[in-house]
């Protein structure tokens, strides 16, 4: 769609709205003040119709009645219109109003941009909305004489296939949920959108995958502290409980945390009972020690198990990835004998005991600082790090990622563009 649309004469929004409305004659009959369409359903949407200043009055002018769409003038298919009053129907979208100036997602590039012109092609008879100029070009070609911005080509054109508009602000309108464009993007990438959005426009895209609880979950384990707290205040207890249900226990502290002290206990109290004890023992714990840091979920069984049986327990279990890296075993008295990664658990010999496969591990104590945490991961090359209590018992275990969550500045995504496309 995209080649076609840059062989075909390309029109572009700023130079049709606020042109002449002709009648078939080509005698002026007012000035085009919009352009409607609706975005369900099709890629590229369709021009539904126009909207119009006739006589001070602003009236709809449906796409049957329009024989063309150039630049500088829409040109009626007769002499006379039927002079109805603009309404908005549901659905419906006025691409100056709603979209020209406004930030819109570039689900390509993982950013917003700014929309500074709206291209239309003609494709087999209808004007479809085929891309926006995000660039100088475009915002240029709107401010200088008419007759000197046709001479401005088209700059950076992105396919409106990979755009996604804000609509929040339109009364009829939302953005799509569930919605596929978003639904490609990693957590970690509509975390970054959130983050760089307005309030309106953040809250705008929670509410789209709201419908997709594990997602909503893993985007809220993403943001930012500040802006956790900015999504969740104005949320009930019981809704908050319910995000925090499907988080990791540590990214759910982390959550709590940010709530006002008097809102913890009540909303602590709504959780699933596993996760709500493991929430208040890690509240136990200083943020910015390993204790702090943990997660209660990883793979750990007594040493006498065998190889097919761990490998079942892996099979079995609904720990992530990071906490099933590593496989722990146990004495009889629950203290940590040692580790092994599981890709050494699977290349084990069939019938093998745990014991004889795990080796010791440095461990961590749960007041270990940040510091302290960082260096043994780096001396030992280790993406996993076992926190022991005094008396040997496996407590959690601190991943690196949690680690690079409070050693790399904030917005370090952004600033270093890790996840955007371009």
């Amino acid at each position: 769609m995209a080649t076609t649309a840059r062989t075909t004469e390309v029109l572009h929004l700023s130079f049709v709205a606020g042109g002449m409305l002709e009648d078939a004659a080509g005698e002026r009959l007012g000035r085009v003040d919009d352009l409607i369409v609706r975005l369900e359903g099709e890629e590229y949407p369709p021009v539904s119709g126009a909207v119009a200043i006739v006589a001070g009055r602003q009236v709809f002018v449906p796409l049957s009645s329009i024989a063309e769409i150039g630049d500088g003038r829409v040109r009626l298919r007769e002499q006379r219109m039927d002079l109805q009053r603009f309404q908005r129907r549901p659905g419906e979208i006025l691409l100056r109003k709603d979209v020209l100036d406004r930030q819109v997602i570039n689900i390509d590039g993982a950013r917003l941009v700014r929309a500074n012109d709206i291209e239309l092609v003609r494709i087999d008879g209808l004007y479809r909305v085929v891309g926006v100029d995000v660039s100088m070009r475009g915002l240029v070609r709107r401010i200088i004489p008419h007759s000197l911005a046709g001479r401005i080509g088209s700059g950076d054109f992105l396919d409106w296939a990979s755009i996604e508009p804000f609509t929040g602000h339109v009364p009829s309108v939302r953005l799509r949920v569930p919605h596929p464009k978003l639904a490609r993007l990693h957590a970690a990438q509509l975390a970054d959108l959130v983050e760089a959005a307005s309030h309106r426009e953040g809250e705008e895209i929670i509410a789209a995958v709201r419908s997709d609880p594990e997602l909503e979950a893993d985007l809220f384990e993403e943001l930012e502290a500040q802006h956790q707290r900015e999504f969740v205040e104005d949320r009930t207890d019981p809704e908050i409980a319910a995000l925090l249900a499907r988080m990791e226990a540590d990214d759910a502290v982390d959550l709590v945390l940010e709530l006002p002290e008097e809102r913890r206990e009540p909303v602590v109290a709504l959780l699933p009972p596993v996760l709500g004890r493991r929430v208040r023992t890690l509240l136990g714990y200083d943020p910015a020690t390993a204790g702090g840091l943990m997660s209660p979920e990883f793979l750990c069984l007594y040493g006498e198990a065998t190889r097919e049986e761990v490998l079942e327990r892996v099979r079995r279990s609904r720990v992530g990835a990071d906490g099933a890296a590593w496989i722990y075993a146990l004495t009889a008295h629950k203290q940590l004998r040692g580790g092994a990664p599981l890709a050494e658990v699977v290349r084990a010999a069939d019938g093998a005991r745990l014991a004889d496969i795990v080796r010791p591990v440095p461990t961590l104590a749960p007041d270990a600082e940040l510091e302290e945490v960082a260096q043994l991961m780096t001396d030992y090359d280790l993406t996993v790090a076992p926190v022991v209590g005094e008396g040997g018992q496996l407590l959690g275990i601190v991943t690196v990622d949690d680690v690079l969550e409070l050693v790399l500045p904030e917005g370090w995504r952004r600033r270093f563009n890790i996840l955007g496309g371009d």
